[in-house]
């Protein structure tokens, strides 16, 4: 048997195929979309902490948190050290020297977690609370503003 040198012969392997020429285009538009999704998670991830950093500096929020960590029934639910989480939400408006806030955050020591509710407004001089309420996981809500042993309101 003789063998055509021209011919596909069934034991010799196929040509490779021609290398692919490549433009780079599509590597730096790749490349491109992922630095501009990268960038933009990085912004909102700095407005979203600017916020919750500016909240947390504020003395509405200072004031709610000391007088969490503070009351005797919260530390007895929660034991101590009180750490608060990272997170606030809620709204906090001032104009001139009077505005509201509405809170919310999160606290916790090693018996567990809690989460504190406030609400206050403020006058010229200083912020009244109308609530500020701890609620400790799997336990009663604990009325900040009202001292213990005092009968709450009928709800």
């Amino acid at each position: 048997m003789t063998v055509d040198p021209g011919r596909f012969h069934p034991m010799t392997p196929a040509p490779p195929p021609p290398p692919q020429q490549s433009t780079g285009c599509g590597k730096l538009a790749l490349i491109g979309c992922s630095i501009a999704f990268f960038l933009g998670a990085v912004a909102v991830v700095a407005v979203v902490f600017g916020i919750f950093g500016a909240i947390k500096k504020s003395d509405v929020y200072s004031e709610a948190r000391n007088r969490a960590v503070a009351d005797p029934r919260v530390v007895a639910a929660l034991g101590t050290p009180i750490k608060t989480g990272l997170l606030v939400s809620g709204s906090l408006k001032i104009n001139n020297n009077s505005g509201t806030a509405n809170l919310g955050f999160p606290i916790s020591g090693p018996k567990g977690e809690a989460h504190v509710d406030a609400v206050a407004t403020r006058d010229t001089e200083r912020w009244t609370f109308t609530t500020l309420t701890v609620k400790p996981a799997g336990q009663p809500a604990i009325d900040v503003l009202r001292p213990e042993g005092s009968p709450q309101p009928e709800r």
